[in-house]
């Protein structure tokens, strides 16, 4: 049985990813919880946003570590993220932003069965 992950990736996000990493090397994404861009996954170099101690990382996109703020997480953990793209610039700090589109995050609740098999979380730093 394998277990169910908590966060996922649509194809053309991943095309977005591909084209940052190869302008800015290895990259991370931490779900923002309300600052500039609202509620909106957001896209750094590797090593230049501090994760701190209650942050929880939910798993990887892409080959990218995905975190959220543990307060957060508490709100969002009977669901499931799927980080998407759409057209326009967003306000915020973002990577992607200079592209002309922006991460978004689609939702949808997990199911009983589901929750019985998540993929555990990491809670702090977990990646260099």
């Amino acid at each position: 049985m394998s277990s169910v992950k908590r966060v996922l990736v649509t194809d053309r996000a991943k095309e977005v990813i591909d084209r940052l990493r190869a302008e800015h090397g290895e990259l991370m994404f931490f779900q923002s919880g309300g600052c500039c861009d609202g509620s909106a996954p957001m896209c750094y170099k590797r090593g230049t946003f501090r994760i701190g101690s209650s942050d929880v990382k939910l798993g990887e996109i892409h080959g990218c570590p995905f975190y959220m703020s543990g307060p957060q997480f508490e709100y969002w953990k009977h669901t499931q993220l799927i980080v998407d793209v759409t057209e326009g610039r967003g306000a915020s700090f973002s990577l992607e932003i200079p592209l002309g589109v922006r991460f978004i995050i689609r939702s949808r609740v997990f199911t009983p069965e589901e929750e019985a098999q998540l993929e555990p979380v990491v809670i702090g730093p977990s990646d260099p």
